[in-house]
């Protein structure tokens, strides 16, 4: 897309004297974005202020097509585009991504947004957690009799041995794919010569697979689908089916059926060519 001239004297400036144009496309990260000059100057003294109110358009890097280029996340900058529109933080239910979200804040030097994203910390240097006003009276109850005192005592020795987030974990079905392909000679005795898995794919209902994936699933071609809807486009970003099979297991889910399709075809039309097979496969996993 050809872009207007960025520098800009007349009307069809940011501010009044800038000599940025009022639209200003940014290339992140190769993500690129579409903004007000005003929404990138939203926070004083910020670097992107500093970037767009006390530089030249000259001054700052651009890619092939003129538009402004920050080698930064690019999933990640369309939040710090969103807080930098109204100064208010809204992140999805369920968002793993807090920490490199709090990391690019610090960056762009946008304090009260990396303030926001930092942890709690107590006093005694742990992160705080919430308690239950239920469990509280309930010790409270148990604390006056010996007998009491026991249960409390089992009752922190089963919590420490039992993780809260394992009472909590949903049931559902997590299905894994792949595309795989192969080269076998006309002679039989010939090894087959395999091809690595270029792609393991994540069908499931979006929250699930955001718990047992993390950060080693890729969103971009379903970033903002809701934690309760089902996706078929997330996908993961290493290439080894047993990592996979390892995080489901840790989380307590386990295999209940698997499938798998091929085709043959030559790779030409001489017949004493090598026949090339490809193949998809799916396995299916549970947790009750």
């Amino acid at each position: 897309m050809a872009l207007a001239d960025t520098e800009c004297g007349g009307s069809g400036c940011g501010d009044s004297g800038s000599p940025f144009t009022e639209i200003i496309e940014l290339n992140v990260g190769g993500q690129v974005y579409v903004t007000r000059h005003k929404t990138l100057v939203a926070v004083p003294d910020s670097l992107l202020w500093n970037m767009f109110s006390k530089k030249s358009p000259k001054e700052l890097a651009r890619d092939s097509k003129g538009r402004f280029f920050l080698d930064r996340d690019g999933f990640l900058f369309r939040y710090i585009l969103d807080y930098l529109r109204d100064l208010n933080l809204v992140l999805p239910d369920y968002f793993p991504e807090k920490s490199r979200l709090q990391r690019e804040a610090d960056f762009f030097q946008l304090r009260d947004l990396a303030k926001r994203l930092s942890p709690r910390v107590s006093k005694d240097n742990s992160i705080s957690e919430e308690i239950s006003h239920s469990d509280t009276e309930e010790g409270a109850q148990l604390c006056g009799s010996s007998v009491g005192m026991e249960t409390l005592r089992a009752m922190s020795i089963t919590g420490a041995m039992r993780s809260p987030s394992l009472d909590s974990r949903k049931s559902g079905y997590i299905t894994i794919g792949y595309r795989g392909s192969y080269t076998i000679g006309r002679d039989i005795q010939t090894d087959a010569k395999f091809r690595r898995v270029a792609r393991i794919t994540v069908c499931g209902k979006t929250s699930l697979a955001k718990e047992v994936f993390g950060e080693t699933l890729n969103e971009s071609r379903d970033p903002d689908r809701p934690p309760e809807r089902y996706t078929s486009r997330y996908y993961l970003k290493y290439n080894f089916l047993e990592q996979a099979f390892d995080k489901l297991t840790e989380v307590g889910f386990h295999m209940v059926a698997c499938s798998s399709t091929g085709t043959c075809a030559y790779t030409s039309n001489d017949p004493n060519e090598d026949k090339i097979w490809t193949s998809y496969t799916e396995y299916v996993f549970c947790r009750d």
